[in-house]
């Protein structure tokens, strides 16, 4: 979908749709005021009558208003106070749902008369196209009888005066590049184990490089992997005939030499648990295992077509975890790639014995810092639900830009503790460590695991069990934390 700037009247400007907002200014508001004159009165009196109600998110579609030159008015209410930002991504989702079920082609939107404390039309900007973007998405390949797309195709952003436009035209361009990427990620969510494999992620990852000049892929073999000594990860691909892989994304946006950010992608493609099975209730939604490795190649996506001036890297180890004769079983002990041996008491734990050694592997990048994405921990889900992704951290700093790049974004994280009593619950009889430290506080003992790979550099884990996907009526992949991971990325540049 395209989405462009301009400055402009809205009384005469020719549209399918025009899109103006009730704000807290209420028809004090220039905009609106013009728009009153223009109808001879005709907001008015729909205030009035209670038509128009001053409240946060109610929507009213006039038909071929008279006076206009738009097709249609549609009026969006913000309420009577200044929006936080969840707020207003809430306002603007609802309203790019309602612009993607209109019979229209174009539509021009105004911001006019709606405040969000703290942030500035460019930070408004970016978010519209981001979630028109986002609106737009539909996925049924396998549907015989298919959904229609939308037919909206351009989306015009009207400002009253030039100041900031060249800013808001930037933040457009880079709203629509991260709805690419989140739509990128939720594709790949979406599709079903049988399909996307870790050999259909591998050729997803070449197909994305091959589209950006600085933008290269490597794909590891299984061979290659077990001469590196991953026996971690080597372990969990025991029991299936799918080959895994281990795929590094290089993107140089930056300036040669520059320290990159690494990013870290869980990639289970299909996760049965192993030998430690999972109940079959609810067992089809392990195909969205992978979605770590799907926000990274979304986020890859998203910063190569917004031209962003880092220098980024993407670590996707992908596998298929299956039972079989030859998988790994419970009380099996593995030498990981840094050389610390496993004892795996729970091969449904997998998540953090691919992860292990990918992170181990991007140390090789000397990297400025390390994030790595998982859906690791069903205890992150019930600690969190499907508001947060967990964030833990060995570096203050760092966990604190996460913070706030959600906090921006709207895909917000919540800092738990990694503290050394958790860590304790990983010791073994046998090995180095389990893989497991028992019931209490899963999704910390799980990232106090990974936390033993991680010493040599700034490294946070994001535990998006809870945010990856949405069940019930409305299942499908969110695209998440596509959105935190391109704000975080683009307040590094310059750092």
């Amino acid at each position: 979908m395209e989405v462009n700037a301009l400055v402009g009247q809205l009384t005469s400007r020719k549209t399918e749709c025009l899109v103006v907002a009730f704000g807290n200014q209420g028809l004090d508001s220039p905009s609106l005021k013009s728009l009153d004159e223009a109808t001879s009165g005709l907001i008015g009196r729909l205030v009035k009558k209670g038509d128009i109600k001053q409240t946060d998110g109610n929507f009213l579609l006039l038909s071929e208003p008279p006076g206009l030159a738009a097709e249609r008015l549609l009026i969006v209410t913000t309420g009577k106070d200044n929006l936080n930002e969840q707020a207003f991504l809430n306002l603007v989702a609802g309203l790019s749902g309602q612009l993607t079920k209109l019979p229209i082609k174009s539509a021009c939107v105004s911001l006019e008369g709606i405040e969000v404390s703290g942030r500035d039309d460019a930070w408004q900007a970016q978010q519209l196209a981001r979630l028109l973007g986002e609106a737009a998405y539909l996925f049924n390949p396998f549907k015989s009888a298919e959904k229609k797309p939308s037919t909206l195709k351009k989306v015009s952003l009207v400002l009253p005066y030039r100041k900031g436009l060249e800013a808001v035209k930037t933040s457009l361009v880079c709203g629509t590049a991260i709805a690419n990427g989140i739509n990128r990620a939720r594709e790949l969510g979406d599709l079903p184990g049988n399909i996307c494999t870790p050999s259909y992620l591998a050729t997803q990852a070449r197909a994305l490089a091959g589209k950006h000049p600085n933008l290269s892929c490597k794909v590891l073999t299984e061979k290659q992997m077990q001469t590196l000594g991953m026996g971690s990860l080597l372990s969990v691909t025991a029991g299936t005939e799918q080959p895994a892989k281990l795929i590094v994304l290089e993107y140089k946006g930056g300036k040669s030499g520059d320290k990159p950010v690494v990013l870290v992608g869980k990639g289970v493609t299909f996760d049965s648990g192993g030998i430690s099975l999972k109940p079959g209730a609810g067992m089809d939604e392990m195909k969205y295992d992978m979605c770590g490795a799907a926000s990274v190649l979304g986020t890859l996506t998203a910063a190569a077509e917004s031209q962003l001036a880092l220098n980024v890297v993407g670590i996707i180890p992908t596998v298929e975890n299956m039972p079989g004769g030859r998988a790994t079983k419970p009380g099996d002990i593995v030498t990981s790639m840094s050389g610390q041996t496993i004892e795996i008491l729970n091969t449904d734990a997998e998540g953090r014995l691919i992860l292990c050694d990918a992170l181990t592997y991007a140390g090789r990048f000397k990297p400025a810092a390390v994030v790595d994405i998982a859906t690791l921990t069903g205890a992150c889900v019930t600690a969190l639900g499907s508001h947060a992704s967990g964030l833990l951290s060995n570096d203050d700093e760092l966990a604190g830009q996460l913070e706030a790049a959600g906090t921006t974004s709207g895909d917000r994280v919540w800092r738990l503790p990694l503290w050394a009593e958790y860590d304790k619950q990983l010791k073994s009889n046998f090995a180095d460590m389990a893989n497991i430290g028992g019931r209490e506080a899963g999704t910390i003992t799980a990232a106090c695991f990974l936390s033993r790979f991680t010493k040599n550099y700034r490294w946070a884990h994001l535990d998006i069990a809870g945010t990856a996907w949405n069940s019930g009526a409305n299942k499908g992949a969110t695209g998440r934390p596509v959105p935190l991971l391109m704000q975080f990325l683009m307040e590094q540049v310059g750092k």
